[in-house]
């Protein structure tokens, strides 16, 4: 491990190759030592701060005394890293404020804590001079488009330098090139929570003119350095004019060679990792399509030979100007390694795929939220409970995509953008919005609804206390955003409007109505979507859904010579919900798409898009949102 002793041993080249801010030259001068990570290895030593099996990570909090943070495990595979508080292992749906005055819908750091974020801000960089620092530069959205950026944290936060640079990749000492000049700096500084924020996460996104300052005041790397440098990339798009999506996107190629690229957005939970994952197959190769919780029965499907998948993003897709050049929309994956959440995989056999990777990676890896015993292998089905009998809900384990078989590097276009709703159990008895078929086809109005309106969903297992139909907002990804709703719903729209090639599907995960199927939906979408070798319907292949929300809903599906049951596919079928029942879900479907619509009705708005929402409001039909900007079949 290689630190640098003291301010007066430092390299002088180190410091003149980088075009830093003041105040962040004295923060690096007056640290007492500081830490520049050399290679991954470097990293990996670094977030175990000296020990053999087991690295506990305390910070000196005022009043409380030593305060344990962190847990690192050594195991045979990588390193297991794990929070006393079950509520520091998911994100805080609201733990970002802005502190600049420029034009934001998101809270301010003023008005939530009625003090100027200036004083804080000082005391942090105080803070940070004091202690034994990581100093690491990476890239924000990759190499070819990204933007250069630095990481200044305390070196007992290694862990939280290495997950960030599989995230984002990392700059080694030696390779930092001249006039490297951040357009983002990330300021890590965890006992902050205790003695400003009464224990929360907080993430503090400052935007000054060529330089956007994040404050991560909390050691769970996902409000930070995963969800806070998609925030700076949704920043910069938002001056640009692009977004960056909040999206899976895979290649499929089918045993015939047909290939179709299929992009999946939705909220947290919505299945975009799993939009990667083979089907998932019982003991004898069958694949379990759902099981009817009324009744019992279940509905299988024989595969015998799945699609090829070859990877393209998990969760960030770029979609910079640059790459765009024809009537599709073109991406770009804009992270070097994935946050993949495995609360589904219970047991051992549940993706074996997968879990080869994990056993046996080709390096360490990052895990969080899981039961990993130092010197052991870590096992991604053994989760942390947050209490007996209760396993944490969102165990994590880091990816880099180089890592992964046939992943592509290269920008793809996209034939199918899905979006994926976790859905509830409904029945007549208990009506809920768990009335969306297997599979749907959006014209481009109504997936341009979805994407504003973007509901977060059921058992939503990625973030803290939410519970019902609640939205994630503009893209799924308004969570992360810093600006105004009415600029990104002006960019997906205008975004929608230009890429006429690309088609629109809606899947849901978990229930169908009385119908409990998991990811199940979304997967066999992509296999009969893929086989099928076109998103085009003829009239007879399709009806209206019965909810104008939903487009066209399916009147067959084949896969491989096995009909899908109509009733997974036309929600009203079921005899245990019936039209009754699947009206009263509709209804709360369009109660909360004219809750979250209304909001982007403001002067700045698309006079299309005024249209699209008002057309929604009065309860337009499936042809009334057609004329609008033309069907999908």
């Amino acid at each position: 491990m290689d630190i640098l002793a003291t301010a007066s041993e430092k390299p002088i080249d180190f410091l003149n190759k980088m075009n830093l801010p003041k105040e962040v030259m004295e923060i690096i001068k007056e640290a007492p030592k500081v830490v520049i990570p050399e290679s991954r290895q470097h990293l990996l030593e670094i977030s175990m701060g000296g020990k053999e099996d087991l690295f506990e990570i305390f910070y000196d909090v005022s009043g409380k005394g030593k305060v344990l943070e962190g847990t690192v495990s050594k195991c045979k595979n990588g390193l297991a890293v794990n929070f006393p508080e079950p509520y520091m292992r998911r994100r805080e749906p609201d733990c970002l404020v802005v502190a600049d005055e420029g034009e934001t819908d998101k809270p301010r750091f003023r008005d939530r804590y009625g003090y100027d974020f200036a004083e804080l801000r000082k005391q942090t960089l105080e803070w940070l001079k004091k202690q034994i620092l990581i100093v690491m530069p990476f890239m924000s959205g990759g190499e070819e488009y990204g933007y250069p950026s630095l990481l200044l944290a305390p070196d007992n936060a290694g862990f939280f330098a290495t997950a960030l640079a599989d995230i984002q990749g990392f700059i080694p000492e030696k390779e930092i090139p001249q006039g490297f000049t951040p357009r983002a700096i990330v300021y890590l500084a965890p006992p902050f929570r205790h003695t400003h924020f009464n224990g929360k996460q907080v993430v503090v996104h400052n935007r000054l003119e060529n330089l956007h300052e994040l404050f991560s005041y909390n050691l769970y790397l996902g409000p930070s350095a995963k969800k806070g440098i998609y925030g700076v990339l949704l920043t910069i798009g938002e001056k640009e004019g692009w977004i960056t999506a909040h999206a899976s996107a895979v290649r499929i190629i089918t045993p015939y060679d047909n290939i179709l690229t299929i992009m999946h957005e939705g909220a947290s939970g919505g299945g975009k990792s799993e939009m990667l994952e083979q089907i998932h197959r019982e003991p004898d190769g069958r694949i379990k399509v759902g099981r009817n919780l009324v009744t019992g029965d279940e509905i299988y499907v024989d595969l015998k030979e799945a699609c090829e998948l070859q990877p393209v993003t998990d969760d960030m897709a770029l979609c910079h100007p640059d790459l765009q050049q024809g009537k599709k929309l073109v991406i770009k994956d804009a992270e070097k390694g994935w946050f993949i959440r495995v609360d589904h995989m219970n047991e051992y056999g549940t993706d074996p795929h997968f879990e080869k990777l994990c056993i046996y990676p080709k390096e360490p890896l990052i895990f969080l939220n899981i039961d990993g015993v130092p010197k052991s292998t870590c096992l991604i089905w053994e989760h942390v409970m947050d209490a007996p009998g209760k396993p944490c809900p969102n165990p994590r384990v880091i990816m880099p995509r180089r890592f992964m078989p046939n992943v592509v590097d290269e920008a793809v276009e996209v034939d199918v953008r899905s979006f994926g709703v976790r859905t509830p159990p409904s029945s007549k008895e208990k009506p809920s919005y768990g009335i969306i078929g297997m599979l749907h086809l959006l014209p481009p109005t109504l997936a341009w609804l979805w994407r504003l309106v973007a509901p977060r969903g059921h058992a939503n297992p990625s973030i803290v206390g939410t519970s019902g139909l609640e939205s994630e907002g503009v893209g799924s990804y308004w969570p992360f955003a810093t600006g105004k709703r009415v600029i990104h719903a002006n960019l997906l729209l205008q975004q929608i409007i230009n890429t006429p090639g690309t088609r629109y599907i809606l899947v849901p995960n978990q229930y169908i109505g009385v119908w409990k199927v998991g990811f199940m939906p979304e997967w066999i979408a992509r296999e009969y979507l893929a086989r099928r070798g076109s998103v085009r319907f003829r009239p007879d292949q399709v009806t209206p859904a019965r909810s104008s929300l939903l487009g066209y809903a399916l009147n067959t599906l084949k896969i491989n010579g096995s009909f899908i049951p109509r009733e997974l596919l036309q929600v009203n079928k079921q005899p245990e919900v019936g039209d009754d029942g699947y009206d009263k879900g509709a209804e709360m479907l369009n109660e909360f798409f004219k809750r979250e619509l209304k909001q982007f009705l403001v002067p700045e708005l698309d006079p299309l898009g005024k249209k699209i929402i008002e057309t929604c409001l009065e309860d337009g039909s499936l042809e009334d949102y057609i004329r609008l900007m033309g069907d999908c079949k």
